[in-house]
Order: C-alpha cells, then structure tokens, then sequence
C-alpha cells in the first residue's frame, strides 16, 4: 500500500501546491508561467538575421540570369524534362570551377531518384546518376 505524504511544489500565487487535484492546477499554473515567460523572454531578444547558403545561391542565381549569364530555371528545367521526365524535388546553382551549374534531383514517375548537373549557360547535362544509370556529357 503506498503512503501518501503532501508534497510541496514551488508557489505559484505565494502559497505551496499540495496532492490531489488542487496541486495537478497548480503544477499546470506553474508550467504555464515558465512558458510564458520563456517566450516572453526569447521575443525580447533582438532578431538574428541568418544569411544561409540559399540565400547566397538565390542572390548569385539571380545576378547571372538578369545578366544573361545564363538560362533560366524554367528553361533548364524545359530543356531536362525533354530527355528526364519527373518532378523536381532539390535544386541549387552552384559555381563549378568558374562555370555556372544547375545541380537537379528529379524524382521520375516510376518513384527513382535522379541527380544530375546541367550547365546553367546552354541547358546542357553534364552528368546524371540514378539507379541503374551514371553518364557524363560525351558518354
């Protein structure tokens, strides 16, 4: 048989919480306050603007396309979905020793995944790997 002795937790309007169902109130009232004062606290904070790698590849991105640099994603995209059915599902425009790269995952109907670069000025693959299948441009 177990033995019910009062526990006390911390006070939440300046007097104890006890057992039973007053005290399942108070640690609830309690928990309530250190969440909001969490929050309270994490929003005075003053905001930390992040600069990610996306952000880069999207400003980097954006400069060499409104510069004629190179294509656009939609024509690349275009361009793939003529010999590479499927939906997009990860891209980034990288710098590839000075050329400008689309790196694309393809998700194709049949459920398998394709990775492959493209060439961000003329649309053109450079390699693709899946299951089943790695080429090269020239393969």
């Amino acid at each position: 048989m177990m033995n019910h002795a009062t526990s006390f937790s911390p006070a939440v309007s300046g007097t104890a919480c006890r057992s039973g169902a007053a005290s399942r109130r108070c640690r609830r009232s309690a928990r309530h306050i250190v969440l909001v004062s969490t929050l309270v606290a994490l929003l005075a904070l003053p905001p930390v603007v992040g600069y990610t790698r996306d952000d880069k590849d999207h400003d980097r991105a954006r400069k060499a396309l409104m510069s004629g640099e190179v294509l656009s994603l939609r024509q690349v995209l275009d361009i793939v979905g003529r010999d590479y059915p499927g939906e997009p599902v990860e891209i980034e425009f990288e710098d590839d020793d000075g050329s400008y790269v689309y790196e694309i995952k393809l998700l194709q109907p049949a459920g398998s995944v394709l990775k492959m670069k493209v060439d961000a000025t003329t649309g053109t693959v450079i390699k693709v790997k899946g299951r089943d299948i790695e080429r090269r441009n020239g393969d």
